[in-house]
């Protein structure tokens, strides 16, 4: 066999490998995948062991109707190897720091508020006792009652929300994949070009400047054109 069809052979089962992958951490059947690529069970069967490779256009309707990035399968990892290291992160020390800085911005809120806890307890039908040990952070609080406490101290749940940790990026993408997808095509892909980035590194440091520099520039380029 000579080394194309060697690479080939070799790029089937790794791709069948990723398939398969994709299949079992997103909770699918082979039936639901081969309905979704558009062949029968027994030739998706043949993909996952790497017998056969799809067609891109198969691969696309896999990957759109499992939610997944058609650029997952141009390389190694599964899914659930990502899926571990994620969760090989230190969670309980997260949940702890988390749990504090929520307890610290209840106490800060309620302090600028001048409410004590005896008013609050009023307010949210909570015991003072268990909202001292939600304040003093020897306790998290249950959802439910941190939407009681926010209204009761007039605050947004959004301010409590993960900003800086590996949740808090993993938001910060979604939001901007979101925000990207907004705009219009044109734009979108304007955006999306590197060859474009100049510009938009200009865009941004324009909207740094004042009115007055911003006249400066205007006035500049006037000149320059005519």
């Amino acid at each position: 066999m000579n080394n194309y069809g060697s690479l080939i052979k070799i790029r089937t089962r790794k791709l069948g490998a990723l398939i398969y992958d994709a299949r079992i951490t997103k909770k699918k059947t082979p039936e639901e995948c081969a309905a979704a690529m558009n062949i029968g069970v027994d030739q998706y069967n043949d993909i996952e062991k790497g017998i056969q490779a799809p067609s891109l256009p198969m691969l696309e309707m896999f990957a759109y109707t499992l939610d997944i990035p058609l650029e997952h399968f141009w390389g190694d990892e599964t899914l659930t190897e990502a899926q571990s290291a994620r969760e090989s992160e230190n969670t309980q020390q997260l949940r702890q720091l988390r749990n504090r800085y929520i307890a610290a911005h209840i106490r800060q809120q309620r302090n600028e508020g001048n409410i004590s806890l005896a008013e609050l307890s009023a307010k949210t039908s909570l015991p003072e006792e268990l909202l001292q040990q939600y304040e003093s952070g020897q306790a998290s609080v249950p959802l439910p009652e941190l939407e009681v406490i926010a209204s009761a101290l007039s605050m947004q749940l959004d301010d409590l929300l993960d900003r800086r940790g590996p949740v808090g990026n993993w938001l910060a993408e979604k939001e901007t994949i979101q925000a990207l997808m907004a705009m219009p095509p044109e734009l979108r892909e304007f955006v999306c070009k590197p060859v474009n980035r100049p510009y938009l590194e200009l865009a941004q440091r324009l909207s740094t400047l004042d009115v007055n520099k911003l006249r400066t520039v205007a006035e500049g380029l006037l000149e320059i054109t005519y």
